[in-house]
């Protein structure tokens, strides 16, 4: 009963318009319809969230106030709260959704050459164009045996095959996918010989997906020696102008203290500087954060031609290159630190 009713709270949160469009769009993530639930579960989740929030934060602050300020000013904020976590927390999962919809996406393409060889074995064999879709289906294509187990049982149920050819083209943002799905659609209406277009399509993509390895390999230089600023050489050079601020910093600091004990007349006044180490090892992280980012971007560019490839190389870099940068930190102040006590 309890998830019934989470269920229904759920949907209260979704207009009508939106869930056909929402559906489709987890569907591209491999969920099938929209979970109600999971908006209902969400709310109360925000819900208490906020409380907690509210309560040490916000309540001190305004329970003085005259009775009905106080319920205005708590009906905002808790709003305000709740919908910035809740909102924060479905910007993640729709960033997490991308990726798992990208993910697919390149999944489906190489998987596409193989099974449309099968495809084609069986046209030769004699099968129909509808039956061959269906028996060249094999548990190995995984995510591609789903999506054409869709269009099979679309086309046994009295749909197009053209039609459902071109649903299935459209579902995933995959230029590959709908030139293919384009190619034989065009050939069924012409009544054209569909071996041939299949044959074709299974050459030009495999002709394709060996150049595009080809070109990783040609820049698997490149992407080393920025894999290596970024890890190894950019975090030593922080490190090492970190130790260099703080010895520059020690002997303003022994002149200012020396200077002080001369006569007043002295020609030359030196005073100690304000710049706190701490604030430059800040900087250092966030630079490192942000370098580590934009160079999982241009690495990603380079050998996969797109940005969202290079996503999985930003944990790695920032890690990285953050352990590297306290362990030169460590070392440096180890070999430097005592020239100047």
């Amino acid at each position: 009963m309890s998830l019934l009713y989470l269920d229904e709270f759920g949907k209260a949160f979704i207009p009508k318009k939106v869930r056909i469009g929402l559906g489709k769009y987890l569907s591209k993530a491999g969920i099938d319809g929209v979970p109600y639930k999971f908006f209902g579960i969400l709310f109360w989740v925000t819900a208490v969230i906020t409380y907690f929030i509210y309560v040490p934060g916000i309540y001190p602050a305004i329970k003085q106030k005259p009775i009905i300020v106080f319920f205005i000013l708590t009906f905002v904020f808790w709003f305000l709260i709740q919908a910035v976590i809740a909102l924060l927390i479905i910007l993640s999962l729709y960033f997490y959704l991308n990726i798992q919809i990208y993910k697919r996406t390149k999944i489906l393409e190489d998987l596409l050459p193989d099974y449309l060889s099968m495809v084609s074995t069986n046209l030769k064999g004699g099968m129909n164009f509808e039956k061959s879709l269906w028996c060249a289906l094999k548990p190995e294509f995984g995510i591609l045996a789903n999506e054409i187990g869709i269009v099979s049982k679309r086309v046994a149920t009295g749909n197009d095959v053209t039609e459902a050819l071109q649903e299935f083209a459209e579902k995933y943002n995959s230029p590959v996918l709908r030139r293919s799905m384009e190619l034989l659609k065009g050939e069924i209406i012409s009544g054209g010989s569909i071996t041939g277009v299949i044959d074709s399509i299974v050459a030009n993509l495999k002709k394709t997906k060996a150049l595009k390895a080809e070109m990783t390999a040609a820049t698997l230089t490149y992407m080393i020696f920025m894999a290596a600023i970024v890890v190894g050489i950019m975090p030593g050079l922080f490190a090492l102008s970190k130790q260099l601020l703080t010895i520059i910093l020690r002997f303003g600091s022994r002149i200012s203290s020396s200077f002080q004990t001369t006569t007043a007349t002295s020609m030359f006044q030196f005073s100690s500087s304000n710049i706190n180490p701490m604030h430059f090892q800040m900087f250092s992280v966030a630079a490192i954060c942000i370098i580590a980012i934009f160079s999982s971007v241009i690495i990603s560019t380079i050998e996969k031609g797109d940005v969202k490839s290079g996503l999985k190389y930003v944990p790695l870099f920032t890690i990285g290159g953050l352990i590297m940068y306290f362990i030169c930190s460590a070392i440096l102040e180890a070999m430097l630190g005592g020239i100047i006590p």
